[in-house]
């Protein structure tokens, strides 16, 4: 029988592949919808491509979590990818229900919590006392996902359904959170990858590390303000979610590009995949900080919000940040700097691929969004198809790009299905 440790990699690989393909043909849904709309809609690819992608985030962290950790569970990851393969065939057959980002029948949270709950139990038992920074980061975030993920299914409680403003508020916040959730998790393996390839567990016991760990915390509970930003509410509320976020990306940013600087040129060869995929994330993590930056200032908040913009932002982290520090992780557990020199060159070309494709792809989409934002905060006079006959052009272009990212990320995948028996050994 095949090793569940390796399933569930896999598993996290195909959910990738799903996320990629799925959004791909709704970007294509999305254009020419006279020719898909008898086929594949874009609003039934849509639900399939954001579980896709949220459940690739999730099964992937909780993979390399359990792997590092040495403490997986067998029980969590068999109930994890039945839930999830019976919604997707929930899916197939047209069975909506839920709410935004999990649009699968209610019904089927319950056991997705339950192997949560079995995730945990491995995970979180026997804490060690000088356990480092990455250990805790895992921990916080595998709690606040459990926290983050009854909140978001509070709606289930009449009180919330009776008032449109009290769910929206609750169901945006809590996705909001849910986002730093992962993140620490996500975090925790960067920090952790940082140890590995350098040989120094200095790096985890840093003031600059413990720093990062407690604002990343602070973050996942306080920074979701700027998720409920159409919501009444204070507006200084919106600035401490602003500052609390930007400040976090800034922290990672030093503490990568400490790691850079340190690491010698013999450590660098003997794990460059993996450490340009680490690199590729740090250049995600500058650009998205600054457009994070420029969103934050009231004024340009005003023509971006609710745009194509937002969603710039929301892929440039998906995809840019996420995805390679996931793809790092699980390359070092599939150990691919032994793989032979022609498909080191392979998975390099397609970081590469993936890093050019993913820039078009993000600023065609900042440019669509300043498109539809300036014609209509300026001029309210346009109709909604004036509107969006002029940000087309972007939108064609955003999805000739998403071509170039799906290949890349097609290639990487299947080398690491290819090579997913290979598992490195962790001390």
């Amino acid at each position: 029988m095949m090793d569940l440790q390796r399933l569930f990699t896999r598993f996290a690989l195909v959910m990738l592949l799903v996320a990629i393909l799925a959004g791909v043909i709704a970007s294509l849904g999305y254009l020419f919808p006279a020719g898909f709309n008898s086929i594949l809609p874009f609003h039934e690819l849509r639900p399939v491509h954001a579980s896709a992608a949220l459940f690739w985030i999730i099964t992937g962290a909780a993979c390399c979590v359990g792997y590092f950790s040495g403490r997986q569970s067998k029980p969590f990851m068999a109930l994890w990818m039945i839930t999830i393969v019976v919604i997707f065939i929930n899916y197939c057959f047209h069975n909506y229900g839920g709410r935004e980002y999990w649009e699968f029948p209610a019904w089927l949270n319950i056991p997705l919590l339950a192997a949560w709950l079995l995730f945990m139990a491995a995970s979180l038992k026997r804490i060690p006392k000088d356990a480092p920074v990455y250990f805790w980061m895992w921990t916080s975030g595998i709690l606040f996902f459990l926290i983050t993920f009854l909140e978001q299914n509070l709606w289930h409680i009449p009180w919330f359904r009776e008032s449109f403003l009290r769910e929206v508020t609750v169901q945006w916040k809590a996705n909001g959170s849910m986002v730093g959730a992962w993140n620490q998790m996500i975090n925790g393996l960067s920090v952790f990858l940082l140890v590995a390839i350098s040989g120094n567990p200095a790096v985890a016991q840093t003031k600059k590390a413990w720093f990062l760990f407690f604002l990343g915390l602070f973050n996942l509970m306080f920074n979701w303000g700027h998720h409920v930003y159409n919501v009444p509410n204070n507006n200084w509320m919106r600035g401490v979610a602003y500052a609390v976020s930007m400040t976090e990306w800034v922290i990672i940013l030093l503490i990568i590009r400490n790691f850079r600087n340190t690491l010698s040129e013999a450590k660098k060869f003997c794990h460059l995949v993996v450490y340009r995929f680490i690199g590729a994330a740090e250049l995600w993590v500058f650009a998205n900080l600054l457009l994070a930056l420029l969103m934050s200032i009231p004024a340009i908040n005003r023509y971006t919000h609710g745009t194509h913009i937002t969603v710039a932002h929301a892929m440039g982290t998906t995809i840019g940040i996420n995805t390679m520090l996931l793809l790092a992780a699980l390359g070092y557990i599939i150990d691919v700097d032994t793989l032979s020199d022609r498909v080191r060159k392979w998975l390099l070309t397609a970081i590469r691929i993936n890093t050019i494709s993913l820039a078009v792809f993000w600023v065609a989409l900042i440019l669509a969004g300043l498109v539809k934002g300036f014609l209509s905060v300026d001029h309210p006079e346009n109709n909604f198809a004036d509107v969006m006959a002029a940000v087309r052009p972007y939108l064609e272009v955003f999805t000739a790009a998403g071509f170039g990212v799906m290949i890349a990320l097609g290639i990487i995948c299947v080398i690491y299905l290819k090579h997913s028996n290979r598992n490195r050994q962790i001390n």
